[in-house]
């Protein structure tokens, strides 16, 4: 497995190839490369090159699961050591002697290794240490744990590790910590461990290795205490830190055992196939062990649950359900343990993996995530053809009925499916879903009943009725096919009329396929195009076509004359919508009115709710709320008498809507609320509740209430995902992973959007690619908030790589370029940072983002000079100078930013870096400027903070650095004393409590 890494021809480039590939995460592509600058420092004959190779080899293999090769590159490392004693520095020489722990723990790890082999290579680890003058404390580490993973003598073993003081060769604090609570976890005493674990749980000590390895072991113990919410919360953030990670396979095994005894089987099963990879990467016999415990845990608790079928990931090469992986890890994980207790002497191994399989669930359903997903979720999606669908969150507080019984003989059932179709019923959708199975199975025989008529009628029914739900899937050019097929066949059968309704429809869905198409917006906002006006020219000659076919089609029964007419005004409608016109309002009207006179004559109540309907929509998108509300409220009254009632849910709907734009925030939440509520007496694809949702966590967030939007939003992702509305369902998603962002649940952001990221669809590249950039927008924030700098920086390289393609959007690639420069500058890589940012003017260039570029360039200039100090002074000042020209540009532009001004902000940044170079005197005078450009604070918030702060900065530069304490408290308290007449408390307080260290240090 070759590597694209060019060969180093000198010791720099092999050690600045050294670098590149310590950057890396462990797995293949890393260890490869170390082997290859091993063989490449082999050919320099000099040691020293070949020591640091050679280390990063050893590295390589510890954590990437290769015990096997690990102990012969440090028997290598320990015969120069021996030979060349004087080619190890003291940093060299303190990696070897380290890395005698890795060579035990990677013997431990073999079974094939013997025991007397393990005690002889401790017994070599103490004779070095002895003759080095160290102390022997990292010894009695490593005996402890051989004597805990044999199963004898620990107690022993433990207090003679545990009482020696620590050496600078022993194992981190977290790591020596999480030994001490195994032994107490191990002895049954969980309080105990936990209150040994809490340190590292809390994050107060850390390592490579932790508190990834310590949260796997510590989540049973925290629920079985009572502490399941911080189970949650670890298992989050700690499962993100080990997938997919062979050197952690035993930690994904225990996360997948949690998920097992908390009633997230569902989630569990997702996770193994997050973590497929593990089942041919792991090497190390006793990770191997581990995770194949957790994998087993799992798949006996979803088969018990009678979902043995069930297709699951495992071994490559062959498709497993959850019964035939089961006995596959059954037998492979105990052939593991007896061979660790044949080599071993004991059964602990054996034990210890029966008790774990043994182990009762601990909770019947503990929330994990914000889309818990259930295992009947996930065989509904695998049954269904498209292996992308499925469904997600929780479900909603009311749970939609059931269609009532339906007629047995195939007769009834047709004339009951026509009867209700006419009366648009939603009961109508289960009898022709029972038709059209009853239709496919082998040996229908259709019946010859008059009534019914002929069977081509029927299959024109059944093609109409898949036309119409592919319509409101928005996959509005298969309803297009699948009604001028249907017409077809109804002229075949004898029905023209029918077969006008067909037309009729297929004119309007035509007319909506530009709107129907992805967006080629940018994940930040949409672009500014011809899409509206080409929609309302479409609607324009669809709405003539109807005309037409309306008036040469004589003889039509009311019913079908009622939906052309609304079919007319629909047309109109949504022209309307499309343009915004205000001459596109009277038409629209005059349709309504046109349908409601002919409903009202013919008592046609589901239309006359229908022409209601459409004039309340027109005179909302006309700006006269108030009239829509009235024409609502009448609506309802309508049909709280006349009905029909499953009309009721859509006209709260809208009349919370119109409520949150006459800004009634609750108002419109008890609409809603009472929208879903009546919703729920109707089947799940009768109204569209995830509107409802989504409308109902607007509310929320008007009303202050977060924490329930939040809710909605995954509610209604839920109702989407159920009504195969798969792009409207992600958008929903993405919104909720902003708000999770937002409200600072960032392991609650991230746990979403990974389960939305790995989805079949978004991997096979069937969700606009947009949409999906804006999931992984979001994530990469949220990486970041999270302090996981690597990560979220990895990911924004690898946007801003793809979204320098988007020519049709430039401005979304100059924001996600800024954003990547920001967050390199922030690793230190500024060479890096600023070609990203040199990428982003160029494409500010063609679409202007004057606020993100002067708010990138300003943090890079901050960035900069505050790590690099006097010598980042000329590449910051640089930086502040591109954003000037950027705030000209923008002033020039006529732009007014969100935030604070460009110009103050930049004066204030540039006292910022002057003042972290030491330029105190060129830092102070541009604070003055920034204060002058802010100018003095008003009773409102807006510019206090602000003005605040550049204060506050020029009494610390002024009182300490240029020290000149009394200038700089003249300066503080005439602010303080501004600041509380104005109210200003919060700011006041700052300032004051700066003025007081300033004479507290006089």
């Amino acid at each position: 497995m070759p590597t694209d890494a060019a060969h180093p021809q000198s010791t720099d480039e092999l050690f600045h190839a050294l670098q590149e590939n310590h950057r890396r995460p462990y797995g293949r592509t890393r260890t490869v490369t170390a082997e290859e600058l091993v063989d490449a420092a082999e050919r320099f004959d000099e040691p020293v090159p070949l020591i640091h190779a050679l280390l990063e080899l050893q590295e390589a293999y510890t954590y990437g699961s290769d015990p096997r090769k690990s102990p012969v590159v440090f028997a290598r490392l320990l015969t120069l050591f021996d030979e060349q004693p004087d080619a190890f520095d003291e940093r060299l020489r303190h990696q070897l002697f380290w890395r005698f722990k890795w060579v035990a723990n990677a013997l431990i790890a073999l079974p094939e290794i013997p025991l007397t082999s393990l005690r002889q290579w401790l017994g070599e680890m103490r004779d070095r240490y002895e003759k080095a003058g160290l102390g022997l404390q990292p010894y009695y580490g490593q005996a402890y744990q051989l004597a805990a993973h044999v199963g004898e003598d620990t107690t022993l073993a433990y207090e003679l590790w545990a009482a020696r003081r620590r050496t600078p060769l022993s194992d981190c604090e977290a790591c020596e910590i999480r030994e001490r609570a195994l032994h107490r976890a191990d002895a049954g005493d969980d309080e105990r461990a936990l209150e040994i674990w809490a340190p590292v749980l809390a994050g107060k000590e850390s390592c490579q290795e932790e508190p990834a390895r310590s949260v796997s072991y510590a989540l049973l113990p925290l629920v079985r205490t009572g502490r399941a919410d911080r189970a949650r919360e670890l298992h989050l953030a700690g499962y993100r830190a080990c997938r997919r990670n062979a050197g952690m396979a035993g930690e994904v095994g225990r996360h997948l055992e949690f998920c097992a005894l908390t009633g997230n089987e569902g989630r569990g099963v997702e996770l193994l196939a997050e973590n497929r990879n593990l089942f041919d990467e792991v090497d190390s016999p006793l990770d191997l062990l581990h995770f194949l415990t957790g994998v087993e845990v799992l798949l006996s608790r979803v088969e018990s649950l009678g979902h043995g079928e069930l297709p699951v990931a495992g071994y490559a090469g062959r498709a497993w359900t959850v019964a035939s992986l089961r006995a596959e890890v059954r037998e492979r994980g105990d052939g593991l343990a007896a061979r660790f207790d044949t080599r071993n002497g004991t059964t602990l191994h054996s034990g210890h993996r029966r008790e774990r399989l043994d182990r009762a669930p601990l909770l019947d359903a503990l929330e994990l995530t914000l889309r818990s997903r259930g295992l009947d979720d996930l065989a509904e999606g695998a049954s269904r053809t498209d292996a992308a669908t499925g469904s997600g969150t929780a479900a909603a507080p009311t749970v939609p009925r059931t269609t009532e019984a339906l007629p047995e003989s195939v007769p009834e059932l047709i004339l009951r499916a026509r009867e209700l179709g006419e009366l648009g019923h939603p009961d109508a959708r289960a009898c022709w879903a029972r038709l059209r199975t009853l239709v496919a199975a082998p040996g229908y025989t259709h019946p010859d009943d008059p009534a019914v008529g002929p069977y081509v009628r029927l299959c024109a029914d059944l093609l109409s009725d898949e036309a119409n739900r592919a319509a409101e899937r928005d996959e509005f050019a298969v309803a297009v096919e699948l009604q001028e097929e249907a017409a077809g066949l109804y002229d075949d059968a004898g029905a023209p009329g029918d077969a006008a309704l067909a037309h009729a429809c297929a004119l309007l869905a035509a007319a909506e396929i530009p709107a129907g198409t992805p967006s080629e917006d940018g994940p930040e906002g949409g672009s500014e195009g011809g899409e509206g006006k080409a929609m309302a020219d479409a609607l324009t000659e669809a709405h003539a076509g109807l005309v037409r076919l309306h008036e040469e089609t004589p003889g039509l029964a009311p019913y079908i004359e009622g939906r052309l007419l609304r079919l007319r005004a629909s047309a109109l409608g949504l022209r309307l919508q499309a343009s915004g016109d205000p001459e596109h309002v009277a038409p629209v009207l005059a349709e309504v009115e046109r349908l409601e006179a002919f409903a009202l004559r013919h008592s046609i109540d589901g239309q006359v709710s229908g022409a209601k309907l459409l004039r309340a929509g027109t005179y909302a998108l006309s700006g006269d709320l108030p009239a829509a509300v009235t024409e609502a409220d009448a609506l309802r009254e309508r049909l709280t008498e006349h009905g029909p009632a499953w009309h009721l849910p859509r006209v709260l709907g809208l009349r919370g809507r119109l409520r949150l734009g006459l800004r009634d925030a609750p108002a419109a939440y008890a609409d809603l609320t009472e929208g879903l509520r009546l919703a729920a007496a109707w089947p799940a694809d009768a109204v569209d509740t995830g509107r409802l949702h989504g409308d109902l966590a607007e509310a929320c967030m008007h009303l202050g209430r977060p924490d329930e939007a939040l809710t909605q939003l995954t509610r209604a992702a839920e109702a989407e995902l159920r009504a195969e509305k798969r792009t409207d369902a992600f958008c929903a998603y993405s919104n909720a992973a902003q708000l999770c962002l937002d409200l600072g649940r960032i392991e609650d952001c991230i746990a979403l959007l990974d389960s939305l990221l790995t989805e079949p669809d978004v991997v096979a590249g069937k969700v606009d690619d947009r949409l999906v950039a804006q999931l992984r927008l979001v994530r990469a924030r949220a990486l970041h908030a999270g302090d996981d700098l690597k990560a979220a920086t990895a990911e924004f390289v690898t946007l801003a790589a793809e979204s320098a393609g988007w020519e049709d959007d430039p401005g979304s690639h100059a924001m996600i370029a800024a954003e990547t420069a920001m967050l390199l500058a922030e690793s230190g890589e500024f060479e890096r940072a600023g070609e990203a940012v040199g990428r982003a003017l160029a494409a500010h260039a063609l679409a202007p983002r004057y606020e993100q570029l002067s708010n990138c360039l300003r943090e890079l200039a901050r960035l900069q000079a505050q790590q690099e100090g006097p010598d980042g002074l000329d590449g910051a000042l640089a930086h502040l100078a591109t954003a000037g020209r950027i705030a000209d540009e923008a002033r020039a532009a006529g732009f007014e930013p969100v935030g604070r001004s460009l110009d103050s902000a930049l004066a204030y940044e540039h006292g910022r870096v002057n003042a972290y170079v030491g330029q105190y005197d060129d830092a102070l005078a541009a604070l003055e400027k920034a204060l002058a450009l802010v100018g003095e604070p008003g009773p409102e918030t807006g510019s206090a903070g602000e003005w605040a702060e550049c204060v506050r900065l020029a009494g610390l530069v002024e009182g300490v650095y240029l020290e000149r304490p009394a200038a700089a408290l003249t300066r503080l308290d005439a602010a303080v004393d501004r600041l509380a007449a104005l109210g200003h408390t919060d700011e006041r307080e700052q300032l004051a409590s700066l003025a007081a260290q300033l004479r507290d240090e006089a």
